[in-house]
């Protein structure tokens, strides 16, 4: 598919000069673009944040766990991947993040994706970096939709991917599927300093259910954030507040898949 250069404003003085204007107007030049893509409104832009900037991101990453982090090993809903949260990190990274909640950063995004009243989550729930090691993946899904803590629904997804020197035999392709869950559409390589953003409903169905193929020293690295709006009317007690994990039809005739459902059938008894 094709890939759209566009870099974001953002000046490395200490305080990260983020110009409002300059991000709104960012948006807009890309915004048909986003809104006519399928299987959902999505795009890939490459070249999306300063040089600067990203190398600083993955001089920082943190090699030693932190205080707050997640591991995964659950089979479909993610194999292999670590999740850390960036309130954990040193300064100069949660000084990155805070500029990602901000208002040049919804700006943008709204000014792209024509959703009006973008909310940050400072908490960064289920979000932050993300690391998956040699053989890890994460199964086709559809987001959840209700943050818990901030009683707001989930609208965006924005990924920023790490990976230097990434090729394209190592996998790790972040894929869209149709609403039928029969069809990949779109293949996006996580290659160095590309985003994709992409709506989030029960539809957007997406994930890298493929085995990492890299050397033992090389992960899939990313940055994940996921931008709300509050709800326009009462929340519906039966909105649903997990991931929706999908599987693909070659999927239905794993073993894996199936035994990993077994053992969460009996996990739960």
């Amino acid at each position: 598919m094709k890939h759209i250069p566009a870099e974001l404003p953002i000046r490395m003085t200490p305080d990260l000069d983020f110009d409002l204007d300059a991000a709104g107007k960012l948006g807009e030049a890309h915004a048909t673009a986003y809104r006519q893509a399928t299987p959902f409104p999505h795009i890939a832009i490459d070249d999306f944040l300063p040089k600067e900037l990203i190398a600083s991101i993955c001089a920082h990453f943190p090699s030693e766990i932190t205080n707050n982090e997640t591991f995964y090993e659950r089979g479909y809903k993610g194999q292999h991947k670590r999740q850390i949260n960036p309130n954990q990190c040193d300064p100069h990274l949660r000084n990155i993040f805070y500029a990602f909640n901000s208002a040049p950063m919804l700006e943008f995004l709204e000014k792209l994706t024509g959703i009006e009243g973008l909310i940050p989550d400072p908490y960064f729930t289920g979000g932050g970096l993300h690391e998956t090691k040699t053989g890890g993946f994460l199964g086709v899904h559809s987001d959840f939709r209700l943050n818990k803590k901030l009683n707001i629904e989930r609208r965006l997804n924005a990924i920023i991917y790490l990976n230097e020197d990434w090729k394209e035999e190592y996998g790790g392709n972040l894929e869209l599927w149709d609403v039928k869950m029969k069809t990949c559409l779109k293949k996006i390589l996580p290659i160095y300093n590309r985003c994709v953003i992409f709506n989030t409903d029960q539809n957007s169905n997406h994930g890298h259910p493929e085995p990492l193929n890299t050397p033992e020293h090389i992960s899939r690295r990313s940055i994940a954030l996921y931008y709300y709006t509050a709800f326009a009317s009462k929340i519906d007690p039966s909105q649903r507040n997990k991931t929706h994990y999908k599987p693909r039809p070659k999927d239905l005739l794993s073993i894996r898949y199936h035994m990993s459902k077994i053992f969460k059938k009996n996990k739960n008894k």
